[in-house]
């Protein structure tokens, strides 16, 4: 067993646990275990359980991203104070208060990360499950909690005629019912719905979910250029990837999109135009507005009793003082 192996092994036994429940109870309910279809129902249940733990992390992500943008016009004023100093007293004293920024706002730049972070290692396990199906069939070996009876069931399984381990480039129409040109047809047209719906899901932020002071900051470049270079990234790597795994990213891409959609709706971010439209919708319904994920609330007034003097405060009086 390799390293790679050794780091992804207890992901992989999760990843393969889950899509062993979710067989198990399709097949329970009539479904043929041998069918494409019922691996494939099994793998956007593991989406849906992944994705659904992830969900406080996500909240955690919302927030940090929020606090990166209410401390941008800090970061602007910090940058403008030590601007031109490049000695290294000024560059430490620069990150010092960087951190202390960071701190104050409750947010770090690698926050917004977290989601996929988390997820990366239950999608490369899944690529290693459905990667190495075939060899494990082959050989009569399990993989993680899947037994070789269910490997070997997985590997013969296709669906519209192309095997779920088969992939763009390594083709893996050997089996028979299965053709070369549906594992290129189906797989084009999931590296299509994967990369697309990375693409508007990130645009549908940007378009409608930050704030004109965001849209200003050095973050919204590395923002634009993301929008480009990640549907990209995916869509070249999409040609090694298996349809299952494919299956999978599109899912959880679809999910994202879902997901983005309610809180742009439900709670966007303050100052953007998704806020704007929240308070126009609420206006119009004689809702008042209620406070934003993430928004600063400001500090009202002490009311002071009318007529009492300022800066004096009542002395306590005892009940039944003796008189002297």
């Amino acid at each position: 067993m390799d390293f790679l192996s050794t780091i992804l092994l207890p992901f992989t036994w999760v990843v393969s646990w889950i899509l062993w429940a979710f067989h198990a109870g399709l097949s329970w309910l009539g479904l043929d275990p041998a069918n494409g279809w019922t691996w494939t129902f099994s793998i956007i249940g593991l989406v849906l359980v992944i994705r659904a733990a992830l969900i406080p992390v996500f909240v955690k992500q919302i927030k940090a991203q929020r606090g990166m943008q209410a401390l941008q016009p800090d970061l602007r004023k910090l940058q403008q104070k030590y601007k031109g100093k490049t000695d290294q007293l000024s560059r430490q004293a620069m990150t010092q208060e960087q951190m202390a920024l960071y701190k104050k706002h409750g947010t770090n730049p690698f926050s917004a990360c977290l989601p996929m972070l988390v997820q990366m290692p239950f999608f490369f396990a899944l690529f290693r499950v459905l990667s190495t199906a075939s060899h494990a069939s082959a050989n009569n070996e399990g993989i993680g909690a899947l037994s070789p009876e269910l490997i070997r069931q997985f590997d013969a399984s296709s669906i519209l005629g192309a095997p779920l381990s088969a992939s763009l480039l390594h083709g893996g129409a050997d089996a028979p019912g299965t053709s070369q040109v549906s594992v290129v047809v189906l797989s084009i047209i999931m590296i299509l719905a994967m990369t697309a719906s990375q693409f508007i899901t990130q645009k549908q932020i940007m378009a409608k979910n930050m704030s004109a002071e965001a849209m200003q900051s050095p973050f919204m470049k590395q923002q634009q250029m993301m929008l480009y270079i990640l549907p990209l990234v995916f869509g070249i790597g999409g040609i090694n990837f298996p349809i299952g795994v494919l299956i999978y990213w599109t899912t959880t891409n679809i999910w994202t999109m879902a997901q983005q959609f309610f809180v742009i709706r439900r709670m966007p971010t303050p100052g953007s135009q998704a806020a704007r439209e929240l308070a126009d919708r609420r206006a119009k319904k004689g809702l008042p507005m209620v406070p934003l994920l993430g928004e600063r609330k400001t500090e009202e007034p002490a009311v002071e009793a009318p007529g009492e003097p300022k800066g004096q405060r009542n002395q306590p009086q005892r009940k039944n003082r003796k008189r002297k």
